[in-house]
Formats: C-alpha cells, sequence, structure tokens
C-alpha cells in the first residue's frame, strides 16, 4: 500500500508535465473504472437491481477489470457479506471501528473472524453461474495486468508520445489509486456523516460530495433501505451519473428490468424510521 501511494504522488508530480490528450484518456479512464464497479460490480452483479444484454456485461466486466478493485464474485461476495450485517463485526469494512479502517485499514488487517464465518455462507451461486463473471474470475490477474496497466499506459505512448514514465505513473499510479480513495470513500464517509432522511437509526448517510466521487453511488442511507433500487437514490440521475450510464444503455436496449422503489414505499420508509424534515 506504501508502494502504490508512492506512485500515486509521483504520478501527480509527473502529471502535471502531461499532453492534454493525456488528461482526455484520464477522465475516460476514470469513468470507465468507476462503472465498472458502480454499475457493474456493484448494481448489477451484486444487487441484481438491473438486467444487462451479454456485450454490455462484457463491457462492464472489461471496466471493473480497469477498476483493479477485485474479481466481480470476490467484491460482491464482501458487499452482500457488508449489508447482511452491517456495522457487526461480520462486516468487512465495519464504520463502528472509525474512518481509517472502513476506509482502507480493513485491507491493511488480517480479517475479523466473523467475517470468514458468515462470509463462507453468503449465496453465490448466480454469480458462479454467469459465463462472464466466472471468465473474469478465471483469468483475473492477466486481464487486469491487459486493462488496468497496460492499455493505460501503452495508448497514451503509442498514440500520442507521451513519454512513457508519464504515461504509466499519471495514468496508471494517480489515477488507479485516486479510483480506490473514491471507492473507498462510500465505506468510510458515506458511513459516517451526512442525511439520514430514510433510516435514521442507521450509521450510513447521503453524502453529496460521496456522489461526485463516486458517480452516484452517495446516497448511501437511501441505498441501505432500498439496496435493489438500480438508482440507489430516490433522485433518478441528479447527482447520479451511473443512472444517467444505465438509463442512456436502457435507451439503445442493453439495460432493461430496471428495478426502483415506489413513491408511497419511500415514504412509508421515512415516516416509520427516517426523518421527514429532509
Amino acid at each position: 500500500m506504501v508502494v502504490l501511494h508512492v506512485l500515486w504522488l509521483w504520478g501527480a508530480y509527473v502529471g502535471t508535465g502531461a499532453k492534454w490528450q493525456s488528461f482526455v484518456w484520464y477522465v475516460i479512464l476514470g469513468l470507465g473504472s468507476g462503472f465498472g464497479v458502480t454499475a457493474g460490480a456493484h448494481r448489477l452483479w451484486t444487487h441484481r437491481s438491473y438486467k444487462a444484454k451479454l456485450p454490455l456485461k462484457i463491457v462492464l466486466m472489461c471496466f471493473d477489470c480497469l477498476a483493479m478493485q477485485n474479481s466481480v464474485l470476490v467484491w460482491s461476495r464482501d458487499h452482500r457479506l457488508h449489508h447482511k450485517y452491517t456495522e457487526t463485526d461480520a462486516d468487512p469494512h465495519n464504520a463502528n471501528r472509525g474512518f481509517f479502517f472502513a476506509h482502507v485499514g480493513w485491507l491493511l488487517m488480517l480479517k475479523h473472524p466473523q467475517v470468514l464465518i458468515k462470509g463462507r455462507n453468503i449465496d453465490l451461486e448466480d454469480l458462479k453461474q454467469d459465463p462472464v463473471v466466472a471468465f473474469q474470475a478465471r483469468f483475473y490477474l492477466p486481464l487486469t495486468i491487459l486493462f488496468s496497466v497496460l492499455i493505460p499506459s501503452l495508448v497514451p505512448w503509442y498514440f500520442w508520445n507521451e513519454p512513457g514514465h508519464i504515461a504509466f505513473l499519471f495514468l496508471f499510479g494517480f489515477r488507479y489509486i485516486t479510483s480506490l480513495h473514491c471507492t473507498w470513500l462510500v465505506n468510510s464517509a458515506a458511513h459516517l456523516w451526512g442525511d439520514r432522511p430514510y433510516d435514521r437509526h442507521s450509521k450510513t448517510a447521503d453524502n453529496a460530495f460521496v456522489c461526485y466521487a463516486a458517480v452516484g453511488e452517495g446516497f448511501h442511507n437511501y441505498h441501505h433501505a432500498f439496496p435493489y433500487d438500480y438508482s440507489t437514490g430516490e433522485w433518478g440521475p441528479k447527482l447520479n451519473m451511473t443512472t444517467c450510464f444505465l438509463d442512456v444503455f436502457a435507451a439503445l436496449g442493453l439495460v432493461y428490468d430496471r428495478r426502483q422503489v415506489s413513491h408511497e414505499a419511500i415514504l412509508n420508509m421515512r415516516k416509520r424510521k427516517g426523518d421527514l424534515s429532509y
């Protein structure tokens, strides 16, 4: 982890001298890796909140490899465990253990015994039967090297003569670590700070900054109240680039059966457990 953050700092430094095309490429890579996690690993595969046709599933799998945050199978297991045992010892990134632990500390130490015990009972049969997920799990290492390291670095070097060290340090080192922190903010900041209009008893919170950083995943109080909603928020595309992404592909016929929560169900939840002052 120390080495990765040295690469991040070095990449930030050399990135100041990158060509303008590399900054455009950085944005493309950042959005791609973000959607791989949010639209792919999270909303499609973990929560089954919508269905996607094979071409889009393949694209999302490749984007998830670009993100390099573990395979869909492992990521989904941890996230299903997180939802089932939120803020307990069986939660992989239990926010009751503090910001640092929820943000990155959980990746730096041995898992709590309850995480291991309860994790073995998480049902993953639907994912194991998915050929795209199974393919990624089988070839995860070479796929991540290709999509997260080689393609981001070689494209600028080959097409617009970006120096190799800048291409690697900026478009892998800096880009990758930045994307990790954007995802980690959902586990940390969105479990500690923000509004709780849907469940005032939950530590999860709707956090506007996390919405920007994690392309729409910041409506976390809502998401834990209604984890099956494809938009992970009440307000559709507002502050939610992933919902915009999915709506575009729904219009193209590649996304279908989007699951949404009715206004009545949301209002009932807010009356029972939430805060109507928001």
